[in-house]
């Protein structure tokens, strides 16, 4: 059974994912507005994923027997200077979401809950690709820039990015 402190940050983290999915629709659109449909698209796919990490929380604590509580979101920031700054404003929210991941494996680790111990393993490994990902991604537009063949080549690659998990997940 969970504690109460450990179901409260689990329902926080639900927030968090979800909070994570509206952050990324919120980057898709400044890219769409930029004509950059690839770009849009990678941040589609990384909403997706985030609702289905949400949801990997969301039947945890159920499983866990547990009260999923629905908490409100904020607004996400709708701004951005350029397509670098998209990406690393997505790069800082990768690491944010990080360390709430491990306060969460903090206590799951303090309180010997060796189910959230279990689930929150997979999210440490999958928080090193998502950051990983973001510093990719911003190594090659420091290369080349903002404009031209570039960006429009890196464009047509996002583009392809689809989101299917695995059995594993």
């Amino acid at each position: 059974m969970l504690s109460e402190r450990l179901l409260k940050e689990l329902n926080e983290q639900v927030k968090y994912e979800l909070y994570s999915a509206h952050y990324y629709l919120a980057m898709a659109a400044y890219c769409a507005s930029q004509d950059l449909d690839g770009f849009a698209n990678f941040f589609k796919v990384q909403a997706e994923e985030e609702r289905f990490h949400a949801m990997k929380f969301f039947d945890f604590i159920n499983d866990m027997d547990g009260r999923v509580t629905m908490l409100e979101l904020e607004q996400p920031k709708n701004e951005f200077d350029s397509i670098l700054d998209v990406f690393k404003a997505a790069l800082e929210h990768e690491k944010f979401v990080t360390s709430r991941i491990y306060k969460l494996m903090d206590i799951a680790t303090e309180e010997k809950e060796h189910a959230t111990i279990s689930l929150l393993k997979w999210f440490v490994d999958e928080q090193v690709e998502e950051e990983n990902s973001m510093k990719v991604i911003i190594k090659k537009l420091e290369r080349f820039g903002d404009k031209g063949h570039g960006l429009f080549m890196l464009d047509q690659e996002l583009g392809q990015r689809t989101f299917t998990p695995s059995a594993s997940e």
